[in-house]
């Protein structure tokens, strides 16, 4: 045997593309039955009749513009309906086309947004509809690629609000979908590892039909929140229940694959309330300030809150606050404490009144980020969710904080 035809033996054939993803769709576990085109057409006919009975009167369902899908479909994420519905009806009532979105204040934007959390996603909506207005003459674009170049726009909202509002053949992957589609497949990998998300899109890609895909990706998602639940599941009530491969094999508690949660780590925080007597005016005013661009909550108002750096005693606290405003500062009584969770922490906010020994903060603040602002002019400010919480304090407590000397 020659050289030559020992390496062509030994030499494996090229795999085109579509080999590839055939070959990684088998390594994904999944019930075949799922690939038939008649268990497909059966679970869309299905679905529809669902759908058609049990579909929630929403506001974007009405009027599914491009514009008022995207507004639903950032509210929405990480986020509960009953939640963003009030939200919804305030935003389309103050800004109802991407043009009063581009043209609005951004403080205004934070103020309206306030509670929802995610604060980025409102910020991200405003870089993208002043793009519309400068690229697309203030008309939201149907075209897939212009919608996904989108500041804060990926692969499923680009989708979501050009099959709903436009009826274009595209997929949708987010949570509820994720756990319906691999029920009904039985795909029993964990749905955010890589190469169960390639195989989720592509199924889903699957399942559409030629016509009413976006009433179709709705009543999907609609099951999922509904019925298709994470835990106990309301197979009884299901529609899909016959199809499903998951119900026939009883690992409706085991599938999807557990995605890992977050680990949450204690901490805590301390927030300074510093007042003074109104110059020419009854009341009090307090020092606040906007957080910067980097910054947690980032375009909002908070009172005195070392976020950047961890500081674990009050005392710390009010030195980092000295090197903010250039003079002492001097701690009171702890006011109150707030418990809440920021992304992976597990947060102890210890309120604390305290003052500043010198007049020079009458006069030029060293930080034009800081401000003194009455107590009626806080109501105005776009503030965290512990922000507004010492706000109402500030407004029912009748504790006297120290006034500056």
């Amino acid at each position: 045997m020659t050289d030559a035809v020992r390496r062509n033996q030994k030499r494996k054939p090229q795999q085109t593309t579509v080999q590839k993803a055939q070959a990684e769709s088998q390594d994904v576990p999944h019930d075949l039955r799922c690939q038939a085109s008649s268990w497909r057409r059966d679970v869309r006919r299905r679905l529809f009749a669902w759908f058609e009975d049990h579909a929630r009167v929403l506001p974007w369902r009405s009027e599914p513009t491009p514009y008022r899908v995207w507004v639903s479909e950032i509210m929405l994420q990480q986020t509960q309906v009953a939640t963003v519905l009030p939200y919804y009806e305030r935003w389309m009532r103050q800004y109802p086309t991407v043009v009063d979105l581009a043209n609005a204040d951004e403080a205004d934007l934070m103020r309206i947004w306030e509670g929802l959390g995610y604060y980025r996603r409102v910020r991200s909506m405003h870089a993208a509809a002043k793009r519309v207005v400068q690229e697309h003459e203030g008309k939201f674009p149907t075209d897939f690629d212009a919608v996904l170049a989108l500041p804060g726009i990926g692969r499923y909202t680009a989708g979501a609000i050009l099959s709903i509002a436009c009826d274009q053949r595209l997929p949708i992957l987010e949570g509820n979908t994720q756990r319906v589609f691999s029920r009904w497949a039985a795909m029993s990998l964990t749905p955010t590892e890589t190469k169960a998300n390639k195989w989720l899109w592509q199924f889903s890609e699957k399942l559409l039909p030629q016509h009413e895909c976006g009433t179709f990706n709705q009543a999907a998602m609609e099951i999922g929140a509904l019925v298709c639940t994470p835990k106990k599941p309301k197979c009884d009530e299901c529609p899909i229940r016959q199809l499903c491969c998951t119900a026939a094999a009883g690992l409706q508690e085991s599938i999807p694959g557990k995605i890992t949660r977050v680990k949450y780590e204690d901490r805590m925080e301390f927030a300074l309330v510093l007042s003074r007597k109104a110059r020419g005016q009854e009341g009090q005013e307090y020092l606040v300030r906007q957080l910067p661009d980097d910054a947690r909550w980032a375009g909002l108002w908070d009172f005195p809150r070392p976020t950047e750096v961890e500081t674990k005693t009050v005392d710390a606290a009010a030195r980092w606050l000295e090197g903010e405003l250039g003079t002492p500062v001097r701690v009171g009584a702890r006011l109150k404490t707030i418990r809440h969770a920021v992304t992976k922490f597990r947060i102890q906010l210890h309120v604390h009144s305290a003052s500043v020994n010198s007049k020079q903060t009458r006069s030029k603040l060293r930080d034009p980020l800081w401000r003194w602002v009455r107590q009626d002019d806080l109501a105005n400010l776009p503030m965290s969710v512990t922000g507004r919480k010492i706000v109402h304090l500030l407004a029912q407590s009748e504790q006297s904080f120290l006034p500056l000397e």
